[in-house]
């Protein structure tokens, strides 16, 4: 349930109006946004008596809210959320796009890549060093070796970096060096791991698993936020589907269902959707297009050669002319 305000409403009112939902056993959430304030109901609110709320000084209209997600709806929160990063970045805000190499390889690696998607205009570095590989046998990734040369990158350049965690054993580690924590789509229901998140006062990117729905989606990240923490970044990065020509299906309709359902700010990846190298261009101008704040993209010096991922990873030099094209089209927005 949330109750809308009227404008113009005062201090005495909101209190009063918080008083009648507390005695009602929920707890209230406050949202004050540029034109609206709205007080949400948090646990069981069937037991609040709408027609008394409705006729309190200061209320606008009280509305039942039937989706389960509630502090990441957009009814208890009418304004976007803007993440902020280190360096004064913003994800949210404009558009917003992280670019990086799928793995981690080398110093000489990363840092050239950071350097090079920097120029090009990256809002931050991507590079896994804990790798989810379907193979027992494939490159697993550097572990926290691949941690110590993306902190290296950072220093180099200045970009903030965002790499996926695997497990909670490694919570301290990232809260204590990663900017951007990466929930991968494999982990999306890790709901341990998402609670272990939710404690911590950092920026944590949420993949969309591999076959779920949107609410399933919405709902992980209500784990997060229920945690305290509300600094959560959605990631359409492709569903599984019967085609098999691309790796994935990008799913741009969940961009818009997902702006519309919550305020939270949603970037997509074109790399793990397409799976192919030359699709990613035109995938993220078509995000872009559909409302998406950002995208995540794999840039790789030597895509050819490289240890994870390279079919779908671009080289810094079409990075640099596919940044050219995304700034036009969203200043055409």
């Amino acid at each position: 349930m949330v109750v809308i305000l009227k404008h113009g409403y005062t201090e005495h009112q909101l209190e009063e109006a918080i008083k009648a939902m507390e005695a009602g056993g929920v707890k209230v959430m406050i949202s004050k946004g540029i034109d609206t304030t709205i007080l949400g109901a948090e646990g069981n609110s069937a037991t609040l008596d709408i027609e008394y709320l409705s006729q309190l000084p200061g209320v606008e209209r009280v509305m039942r809210v039937s989706e389960p997600y509630k502090k990441a709806n957009r009814k208890y929160h009418p304004d976007d959320t803007v993440i902020e990063l280190p360096g004064g970045k913003k994800i949210g805000e404009g558009l917003s796009v992280i670019a990086g190499p799928c793995s981690v390889e080398s110093e000489e690696q990363i840092v050239g890549i950071a350097k090079a998607v920097k120029e090009s205009g990256a809002t931050a570095l991507r590079g896994g060093a804990f790798k989810p590989r379907t193979s027992p046998y494939a490159f697993q990734g550097l572990e926290d070796d691949g941690i110590n040369l993306l902190i290296k990158a950072k220093k180099a350049t200045g970009l903030p970096i965002v790499t996926e965690i695997m497990s909670t054993d490694k919570i301290d580690l990232f809260a204590q060096n990663v900017d951007v924590i990466q929930v991968g789509a494999r982990n999306m229901q890790n709901f341990d791991l998402l609670k272990q998140l939710g404690k911590l006062d950092k920026p944590i990117l949420l993949k969309r698993g591999l076959s779920s729905t949107i609410e399933e989606w919405l709902m992980s990240a209500e784990y997060i936020m229920a945690g305290g923490n509300n600094q959560v970044i959605l990631c359409e990065r492709g569903i599984r589907t019967f085609e098999t020509y691309t790796r994935n299906t990008l799913d741009l309709s969940a961009v818009l269902a997902v702006k519309t359902l919550s305020h939270l700010p949603v970037v997509v990846d074109p790399s793990h959707a397409c799976g192919k190298a030359f699709m990613v261009e035109k995938m993220s101008l078509a995000a872009i297009a559909a409302g998406a704040d950002g995208l995540i993209v794999e840039v790789h010096n030597d895509p050819k050669n490289a240890l994870c991922d390279g079919a779908q990873s671009i080289t810094p030099d079409d990075f640099s002319i596919l940044m050219k094209k995304a700034g036009k089209i969203a200043n055409c927005l």
